[in-house]
């Protein structure tokens, strides 16, 4: 009999079935802060601790504004890895912004000399609540309207009629971006149903129909706590959902010294625990030369993911490693004197580690790594959790099969549905295998072994669906050698 009562369709990771242990349409959420200040009825908007869809970078202004300074406001590393990345963008994403300017604000009125041209004053800020602009003696809408310049930066101010001329005054609240803490970005859910941080996480099935299965959390992924959040968040969303997640090692370590070496990244990786089969982790972080920007790992690890699920019709079967990235070195932080690594060296001293990287390579640069968290060459691990990609695509079936199963939840489980449940799996898995996903023999079956009468009295039952996903190509090697038979074409025979 089982041993918990079950009302709905699940699925369970069971044990590995291998012969060897060799070592041989996706929805994206990010977790983090944005500059929702910076939108005009942000309060009304739905923009704080919910999950909102982003569809490219204009939308993504209106929605919950964007700023070039990422270590305050992360999502913008996210929006702009996806919609501004030079090679090809790549969405939707959701976001959900934990910033909430009614609360994260500066107690203080912040006050600007502004002067008005041709009807119009601006400053520079990405820190104003927009909403609580005002100019002593005018009245908001009427004499004069607010609005901000994502391209330069700055707050604009219009007058609308000739009473503003001049220098005048205008105070505004800031928002307080040193009360975001690690706890603000962990969230949860309250009794009386607040969702925040990670815990609004539930609310991305309910609201838009959506399921998570890759997330990402740009800078405070380098937090362990918010790292084991991570695992716990992508383990059962809404009690069904299973996700992957990317994650990175600091550029510095809790006490403030630099993890700028392979050794030390290895470490830090060892000492804080990042070794979750569900996740892949990246160091160093990464520069795009021309505009100077700096990427995470994980970040550029999603997009390449999106952008290769793409290619195979959302279904998640071949690795982000080896993927073209925006990028034109590797970034240690300030001051370093690393000059960085080549392939050779991300493989032996990385990618056997379980670390993912960035290198140039086939001349450009590509992610490359491509192993679990978990994986660390020459240790015994479960075979599912040796590639990134063997992972998401279990997850992957698990979250199809929960999904199409649902309607059948309460039906009479007779003959006929059982048949068409197991008809209707297994048509799903020989297209995944007529894709190239999985290899010939993955199949869903129904036990006898696995089905008792209690259970079955209970209306428990189980379904088994041993998969193979395709393993990826992760060396090649030739193997030339030299032959003395061609020198008889140079002599003539006799």
């Amino acid at each position: 009999m089982a041993n918990v009562y079950k009302h709905g369709a699940y699925a369970e990771l069971g044990t590995s079935i291998a012969q060897s242990a060799v070592q041989s349409g996706t929805v994206a959420v990010y977790v983090g802060v944005a500059p929702v200040n910076l939108v005009q009825g942000y309060a009304d908007a739905e923009v704080v601790n919910l999950p909102v869809k982003i569809n490219n970078f204009t939308d993504a202004q209106k929605k919950i504004g964007y700023s070039e300074n990422w270590s305050n406001f992360t999502l913008g590393e996210a929006i702009a890895a996806h919609f501004d990345n030079g090679l090809e963008n790549i969405g939707p994403i959701y976001c959900i912004n934990v910033l909430d300017p009614d609360t994260h604000r500066k107690a203080e009125v912040t006050n600007a000399s502004i002067t008005f041209t041709n009807n119009v004053a601006e400053f520079a800020s990405d820190t104003a609540i927009l909403d609580t602009v005002t100019i002593e003696n005018y009245i908001k809408d009427t004499d004069f309207t607010v609005d901000y310049n994502f391209t330069t930066g700055k707050v604009i101010v219009t007058a609308l009629n000739e009473k503003i001329t001049g220098t005048v005054t205008a105070a505004y609240f800031e928002v307080d971006l040193s009360k975001i803490t690690t706890e603000t970005i962990i969230g949860g859910v309250t009794a009386n149903g607040e969702y925040t941080g990670f815990g609004a996480l539930q609310l991305l099935y309910q609201r838009e129909n959506q399921v998570c299965n890759l997330l990402g959390c740009p800078k405070y992924s380098e937090i362990p706590e918010v790292y084991a959040k991570m695992i716990s968040a992508c383990s059962e969303m809404n009690g069904h959902w299973k996700a992957f997640f990317t994650a990175d090692i600091p550029e510095l370590d809790a006490e403030g010294a630099k993890v700028d070496t392979k050794e030390k990244a290895k470490t830090w990786r060892t000492t804080n625990g990042y070794n979750s089969e569900r996740s892949e982790i990246f160091w160093p972080q990464f520069q795009d030369v021309t505009t100077g920007r700096i990427f995470h790992g994980s970040v550029l690890a999603i997009v390449a993911y999106m952008k290769t699920d793409f290619e195979h019709d959302s279904v998640p079967f071949e690795s982000s490693s080896n993927k073209e990235v925006p990028i034109g070195k590797q970034y240690f932080g300030p001051e370093t004197t690393n000059q960085g690594f080549d392939q050779i060296t991300a493989t032996a001293d990385l990618n056997a580690y379980g670390i993912s990287t960035a290198v140039f390579w086939g001349g450009k640069w590509v992610l490359w790594g491509g192993n679990t968290a978990k994986y660390q060459f020459g240790k015994d691990i479960d075979p599912r959790a040796i590639d990134c990609h063997y992972m998401r695509m279990l997850f992957h079936c698990m979250n199809g099969f929960q999904r199409r199963q649902a309607t059948n939840i309460d039906k009479p489980f007779n003959i006929q549905l059982k048949d068409s449940i197991i008809n209707e799996e297994q048509e799903i898995l020989d297209t995944y295998i007529a894709q190239g996903g999985l290899l010939p023999g993955s199949e869903i079956i129904f036990l006898a072994s696995d089905n008792s009468t209690t259970d079955m009295i209970n209306g428990d039952f189980v379904f088994q669906l041993p998969v193979s996903v395709t393993p990826r190509a992760k060396s090649l090697t030739g193997k030339v050698a030299y032959t003395d038979a061609g020198l008889k074409s140079l002599v003539e025979e006799a």
